[in-house]
């Protein structure tokens, strides 16, 4: 799959999860992930200002990254518990996706961890060169464990550099694959690509339908070897409920390496980044289905 030079979202470098409990969320992703806290603070004004979620000024996080590099963090935010959340059961950023070398040894690994197995590995149903698990962690976010055992033709996916190393794609559910792709296409220049039928288990799980339920789904292309999975959930399921001024819960926040063109239609403030200490200009776009987009032009 080629990607368009003028698509202005490059590879994803972060996933912000909501965590009620942030030393259990830490220790569950080092403990059985082996990724590193590389650091830790609190929400500042001015990053607040940029999600416009003046709520969370002074929350606390911490900054994971795996073996491989600082290229790719978790960033784990502290607020108030969400009971009524599950991921899959409204619009908004469902899952992430991460590049493993051994699945299976990471389902031996998991077993009596802080995370839930939700799903065994398995093949993917239209290649055996594709293999995944999925897991919830301690804030209930879904992560999908994959291997790629072999170059698969026409997809342009990452080797993974350490046992568990960064997300490749997020899952993203909204009420009109149309509304997602327009808003994709029209911001970011990302290209629409063919929409499949197919299952989302964790979908169907979430919301008591058949295992065997299918959904359209896309995979839309981004720079830098990663991908926005977009699926199109049931007139059934809504927004995500969360209080005004704060993130949502489970996963909150994705961000991507943004082309500088991307000033001309989000607004953009230079600000420290936390990992680097150098500035950066950062936005945030609220998508579609209500989602946190977080744009850094690293230049």
């Amino acid at each position: 799959m080629t990607i368009a030079g003028s698509t202005r979202l490059g590879s994803i470098v972060g996933v912000t999860v909501s965590t009620s409990e942030l030393a259990a969320s830490v220790a569950a992703y080092t403990d059985h992930l082996d990724y590193s806290l590389i650091g830790k603070g609190v929400v500042s004004d001015q990053l607040a200002a940029i999600w416009n979620c003046p709520g969370m000024i002074g929350a606390r996080y911490s900054l994971l990254a795996p073996a491989a590099g600082d290229d790719f963090i978790f960033r784990f935010i502290e607020q108030p518990s969400a009971v009524s959340y599950s991921a899959f059961a409204s619009h908004g950023w469902n899952a992430a996706e991460l590049i493993v070398q051994d699945v299976d040894a990471m389902a031996r690994q998991l077993e009596s961890s802080a995370f839930e197995l939700v799903g065994e590995p398995a093949n993917l149903s239209f290649t055996d060169d594709i293999r995944a698990m999925q897991i919830k962690g301690p804030a209930g976010e879904i992560l999908y464990l994959t291997q790629i055992k072999a170059p698969i033709p026409g997809l342009d996916t990452p080797a993974a550099r350490c046992p568990v190393d960064r997300a490749f794609i997020v899952i993203l559910g909204g009420d009109s694959m149309d509304s997602i792709q327009s808003a994709y296409e029209n911001y970011f220049n990302v290209p629409r690509t063919m929409v499949m039928h197919s299952r989302v288990k964790g979908m169907s799980a979430a919301l008591g339908l058949p295992a065997d339920s299918e959904y359209p789904i896309s995979a839309m292309p981004l720079q830098g070897q990663s991908f926005i999975e977009a699926d199109e959930m049931p007139a059934t399921v809504g927004p995500r409920i969360y209080e005004k001024g704060m993130l949502p819960p489970g996963i909150a926040i994705v961000s991507c390496h943004v082309s500088p063109a991307c000033r001309d239609v989000i607004p953009m403030t230079e600000i420290d980044d936390p990992v680097t200490g150098r500035k950066y200009p950062i936005g945030c776009y609220r998508g579609p289905a209500d989602e946190f987009l977080e744009l850094i032009i690293a230049e």
